[in-house]
């Protein structure tokens, strides 16, 4: 099991999560329950396989890159690679590990490399990711300078890749949960930016959604609302009738304004749309590390403006909001 003794060190020393901090081992011990997740000794035991090579530097900044290609052997390599493998598939990245390029399906660096410039300075802020998937952005976070990132994913699939990677930079102060946000305690405001990014279409009440993350933000903070969206013209929002892009349980993509009134009515301030673009199959596709279908599998092969289903394809927002 992924080890969160740090994270509960430092929890327990910081007033605001220091009841959480108790409650918080019996939440990863649900989360990552043998009794739920049958494949779960199976990641384990990448963690466990993992071949032992000390990184010469790491860059969370510039890139997510862990060490070099002359920290170890090209045996080495190849033995991490395969251990890697285990993890199939992929999502979110890319990974530079040792010298192995890590080319997962989505390039998330794309969709940062939109977000950051519309970020304030996070410098010794505590940050919650939600939905963070194997963690790519909670350590593109810490590369800006936040001093404590969590993120929360139920997938105990994607903790276990994140923990791959940590496990050559065990002290940094980054963590991954097998959590959702229901588990997070209500009320907590604890954290100075919250990021919800590809949740929110997902979740059948979207304002009590919003409410969630609020509660997790100190007075002052920021909330960083990444969702699929549809032009304004299309109306408030789709509601798509089985499935959208071949995704299931997705129940309404918002038009920005309908975003915007969703921010005003649950009372958050200066609620403005960031970025928008409409995802290409060069950003999220089929890669080695993630081998089933992808974008150029959920749209009409006869009119790519479209999903299989008749849909407009998918455009995404990014949007800020303040407590």
């Amino acid at each position: 099991m992924p080890d969160y003794q740090l994270l509960l060190d430092w929890m327990q020393r910081t007033p605001a999560f220091s009841e959480w901090a108790g409650t918080l081992p019996a939440q990863i011990n649900q989360g990552l329950s043998l009794e739920r997740w049958g494949d779960l000794p199976q990641w384990q035991a990448v963690l466990d396989r993992l071949p032992a090579i000390a990184p010469s530097s790491l860059d969370f900044a510039h890139e997510v890159r862990i060490g070099s290609a002359e920290d170890c052997s090209d045996e080495a390599r190849a033995e991490l690679t395969n251990t890697l493998m285990g993890l199939h598939p992929w999502r979110k990245g890319p990974f530079h590990i040792f010298g192995i390029h890590l080319d997962t399906e989505w390039r998330s660096d794309w969709k940062w490399d939109r977000l950051r410039p519309h970020l304030p300075s996070l410098d010794g802020q505590h940050v919650l990711d939600v939905g963070c998937g194997n963690g790519y952005h909670c350590l593109r976070l810490f590369g800006t300078g936040a001093a404590q990132v969590i993120g929360i994913d139920p997938s105990p699939r994607f903790i276990h890749q994140f923990y791959t990677l940590k496990h050559y930079c065990p002290d940094i102060p980054v963590d991954v949960l097998p959590l959702g946000i229901e588990h997070v305690p209500p009320n907590l405001h604890g954290f100075g930016t919250v990021l919800s990014m590809g949740v929110i279409y997902h979740r059948r009440d979207p304002l009590a959604h919003i409410r969630e993350l609020m509660a997790c933000l100190k007075p002052g903070g920021l909330l960083v609302l990444e969702t699929l969206i549809v032009d304004d013209a299309y109306g408030a929002m789709l509601v798509p009738e089985r499935r959208y892009a071949k995704m299931r349980n997705l129940w309404c993509i918002p038009s920005p304004a309908t975003v915007l009134a969703w921010f005003e009515e649950c009372g958050l301030n200066k609620g403005r749309l960031v970025d928008r673009c409409i995802t290409s199959t060069g950003e999220q596709r089929k890669t080695p590390w993630m081998t089933f279908e992808s974008l150029a599998d959920f749209l009409d092969p006869a009119n790519p403006a479209l999903t299989v289903e008749g849909y407009p394809a998918p455009q995404r927002g990014i949007f800020l909001a303040e407590v």
